[in-house]
């Protein structure tokens, strides 16, 4: 199970972090990534991170600005976001997933709105 939470409306140039709270798997066994949807969209990819090692890695749009990290200890996955723009608006989505053998384990979560006044 993920549960979504942090989003809201915020102007622009301010911040908000989302969390990622997550349970009934291994955490430290899944990479975590964020997505997100405007209105009329495809739904995009955010952010990533992979508690089993390896580098973050961030949308070109965001990089910069947005921060995901990763308590492992709580088993949540957050997502720093400053300097917010309107172009930010969207649902926020997290999504845990793992590939074993030709196996895929796939995640998501309900999705947090985030609101990006001007």
């Amino acid at each position: 199970q993920l549960v979504e939470s942090g989003g809201g409306l915020v102007q622009a140039g301010g911040s908000l972090k989302l969390s990622c709270a997550t349970s009934g798997f291994t955490f430290a066994d899944y990479a975590i990534l964020w997505f997100r949807q405007a209105p009329g969209k495809e739904r995009e990819g955010v952010s990533c991170i992979n508690n089993s090692g390896g580098s973050p890695r961030y949308a070109d749009s965001v990089k910069g600005r947005f921060t995901i990290s990763s308590d492992n200890a709580k088993n949540t996955v957050y997502l720093q976001m400053n300097n917010l723009k309107p172009e930010d608006t969207a649902v926020y989505y997290c999504n845990a997933r793992r590939q074993v053998a030709r196996t895929p384990y796939d995640y998501w979560g309900q999705g947090t709105q985030v609101t990006v006044s001007t």
